[in-house]
């Protein structure tokens, strides 16, 4: 680690990956023409320098380098770890950091849908969602419950948004993710590859996905999921799964529903009409992978 430097301008042009976050994302996130991305947040930055990510640079105040200090001992020759005054570090950033550090990181390819599905058993899949809290919420979920890889529509928000990032505590530097296209059609891809496409709705004609379990295995056209124990020490067949979730509000457009092998609801108590998504998202991940632990 090269020794920390000193930032006490603002306009210092060493710190440009920093500045003026909330103006420069919106563009960062579309097209990605500098390709980079910012994490922030101690537990974020840690994530990030235990990931595949290479760090460009980091900003930090006084106090929070002393806390990183053992974090950054194997970090390279290569990159720079600034040091400015929380009011320098605001005034570069263009909003409050109250967390008192930033990490700038380049963007690796993004993979094909193909190199994530190899050896994938859960999946989620998502159409339209554009909500950044609620993409990093996403990813979270995911890596809590066991899912393998996220899969989104190419209307779909940026994973590697800063609020995206930041929310999904790291996470999302860690879980698979690709784009699947074209759309809708891909998701036949999907169920040829073996995947059930599991389409979560709040239509109370849809079935109640506690009682999935009971149903007999759908049809695959590919590989099914590695076998499960059913507990009396012989193994049983089940196919791999995908999750399909919409945007609140819109949900899912007629033309995924339509490519769903079935349509699933989570049952709630009478008047309640539905769930913020990531959190539906989490409750199904907790029953589907529930369930593959036998």
């Amino acid at each position: 680690m090269l020794p920390p430097i000193l930032i006490d301008d603002p306009g210092d042009g060493r710190v440009d990956d920093y500045r003026h976050l909330t103006d420069a994302e919106l563009s960062r996130s579309q097209g990605h023409p500098d390709g980079l991305f910012i994490a922030e947040g101690l537990l974020v930055i840690r994530q990030l320098l235990r990931s595949a990510y290479p760090v460009r640079s980091l900003l930090l105040a006084p106090g929070k380098l002393d806390r990183l200090a053992a974090d950054l001992e194997t970090l390279p020759s290569t990159v720079a770890v600034y040091v400015a005054a929380p009011a320098v570090l605001c005034a570069v950033a263009g909003f409050n950091v109250h967390r008192g550090a930033l990490a700038s990181a380049a963007r690796l390819p993004t993979p094909p849908a193909t190199s994530v599905l190899t050896g994938a058993r859960i999946v989620v899949v998502l159409e339209g969602i554009n909500d950044h809290e609620n993409l990093g919420a996403m990813f979270r979920n995911v890596a809590a419950f066991g899912g393998d890889a996220i899969l989104l529509c190419p209307r779909s928000a940026d994973p590697l948004y800063r609020r995206s990032v930041r929310v999904s505590l790291g996470n999302v530097l860690h879980v698979p993710f690709a784009r699947l296209e074209p759309w809708p059609g891909a998701l036949m891809a999907l169920k040829a590859a073996g995947f059930r496409v599991l389409a979560m709705t709040p239509d109370p004609s849809a079935v109640p996905i506690d009682r999935i379990d009971g149903l007999a295995p759908l049809a695959a056209a590919g590989a099914a999921a590695p076998p499960r124990s059913d507990g009396s020490g012989s193994t049983v067949d089940r196919p791999r799964t995908a999750l399909l979730l919409g945007a609140e509000g819109p949900g899912l457009s007629e033309e995924a529903l339509a490519a769903a092998d079935l349509c699933v609801r989570i049952p709630m108590a009478r008047g309640v009409d539905s769930l913020n998504v990531s959190t539906a998202a989490a409750i199904a991940l907790h029953r589907l992978t529930a369930l593959g632990d036998g």
